[in-house]
């Protein structure tokens, strides 16, 4: 965990912008996998983290916004636990390393949020991803079904959550970077073990295995796949062939949670073709773009524009499309390659607080998600600001499906020539991520360099 001023500094800072009612922030608790006593591995909730910091199940947290005071509920394990678990802090020690001095047993938190409620209290609440913890706190709350849970989601809650944790301070940024650093070198073992005749989880096991030989873990499922243009491809069985290209989009978590998240895009035979290197390039081209683009003020949609304008041009020059990029941007042909966003914030979540609601995070009152195909997938369109931590993800995918569906609905058509576009319809896809912070001097690429021109890729996979 950080040190104690920083949690104690998190919640003062909390309470300033939601300055009345109770503030009640649940810890996860154990999930098995198939019996109670084989959980999954555990993971704390990110908010929770973020405010409280003790890695420990079974733990919720209160901030009382009116009097200023703090508790956290939760209990010691008993004998017949400590057994199997081994001695452990007591809670009272784990809440002092953060700053709270107030714990309570679990069997006291009922009776609290009761008196809360008959006193008529506003209790302020994020929204919940899992079900188990709402089904928790319609126990806690009396209700009668889980659907009652929502009437307590705060949006005053969620907005100051949002607007504290995207700007990330110095001990952020260094958690981050370890992060990234650990990510760089779980891409270097995926350049140096992908070969020819191997099966993708040979080479999964290798870079997942650099994370937990650091102590870390990953920070999301691994996507490592020769079919590169399915976007959230988790299936790792492919057998690699030469001429294949891999997109690794991968990431460790650091020790406090925090997450990397890099792709690079690898030919298997350690070489990529001509063809390849044509679409490598204009994505690796509309990324340095893109990224030399940040700035403070900057809205990160027309950073994605700027980036899908670029797609255009050089796919123009392939002749794949044709007509003028700004033109076809409008028309929304990009879509046909590039059916995603550019990037998304990154933090204690790897799509950070996308739980809290992506229009919160990514969008204002007044910039607002444009639901048309491909552009309502852009999970951050906002002005940025120094502090924010962005990824940067262009790529080209040739879908069959989707050129199936555009080519018989006619679509695109003054714009794409289909014929040379069928030509591809095996390629795969290419994507190219890089991790990024935003300074008042511009952006910052976190982490060491990792080989993303077509030379130092190549020259990393020799063997």
């Amino acid at each position: 965990m950080f040190n104690e001023d920083v949690y104690v500094r998190r919640r003062s800072q909390l309470r300033k912008q939601v300055t009345s009612g109770l503030i009640i922030l649940p810890g996860n608790d154990e999930s098995p996998r198939n019996f109670a006593d084989n959980p999954y591995p555990f993971r704390q909730d990110s908010c929770f983290s973020y405010f409280f910091g003790i890695d420990q199940p079974g733990l919720v947290g209160i901030i009382d916004a009116d009097d200023g005071t703090e508790c956290l509920f939760g209990d010691d394990p008993v004998l017949n636990e400590i057994v199997w678990t081994g001695p452990q802090l007591p809670l009272q020690e784990k809440c002092r390393q953060v700053g709270v001095a107030q714990t309570m047993a679990t069997d006291r938190l009922v009776p609290g949020l009761e008196k809360a409620q008959r006193q008529g209290r506003t209790i302020h609440l994020l929204p919940q991803y899992r079900t188990d913890t709402i089904l928790k706190l319609q126990r806690l709350l009396g209700l009668d079904s889980p659907q009652s849970v929502d009437q307590f989601i705060s949006e005053i809650l969620i907005r100051a959550v949002v607007a504290q944790r995207s700007v990330k301070v110095p001990e952020e940024i260094e958690q981050l970077e370890s992060a990234v650093t650990i990510t760089a070198e779980m891409h270097l073992t995926a350049m140096q073990r992908t070969h020819p005749g191997l099966y993708e989880y040979q080479v999964v096991g290798a870079l997942e295995g650099v994370a937990l030989s650091r102590g870390a873990h990953p920070a999301f499922p691994t996507l490592f796949t020769i079919h590169g243009e399915t976007l959230h491809n988790h299936y790792h069985g492919n057998l690699m062939q030469a001429g294949d290209i891999v997109v690794n989009d991968s990431g460790a978590e650091s020790r406090l949670h925090y997450a990397g998240d890099i792709t690079r895009t690898i030919p298997v035979c350690g070489t990529f073709t001509s063809r390849q290197k044509d679409i490598y390039t204009i994505v690796l081209n509309a990324q340095e773009k893109a990224i030399a683009a940040i700035q403070p003020g900057i809205e990160f949609r027309n950073i994605h524009r700027m980036a899908c304008v670029s797609i255009m041009e050089g796919l123009n020059e392939l002749g794949l499309v044709k007509g003028e990029a700004n033109e076809a941007v409008n028309a929304g042909v990009h879509t046909l390659f590039f059916p995603c966003g550019l990037g998304h914030m990154l933090g204690l979540d790897v799509h950070d607080m996308e739980g809290l609601g992506e229009d919160f995070v990514g969008y204002t009152d007044t910039i607002q998600r444009n639901h048309q195909f491909g552009w309502r997938s852009l999970r951050l369109a906002k002005a940025l600001e120094p502090g924010y931590v962005v990824t940067v993800e262009p790529g080209i995918y040739f879908i069959p499906a989707l050129i199936d569906r555009c080519k018989a609905e006619g679509k695109y058509a003054p714009y794409v020539d289909y014929q040379r576009v069928e030509s591809y319809r095996d390629f795969g896809g290419i994507r190219i991520e890089d991790d990024v912070l935003v300074t008042e001097m511009g952006p910052r690429i976190l982490g060491p360099p990792i080989p993303k021109t077509i030379d130092e890729v190549e020259a990393a996979c020799s063997y």
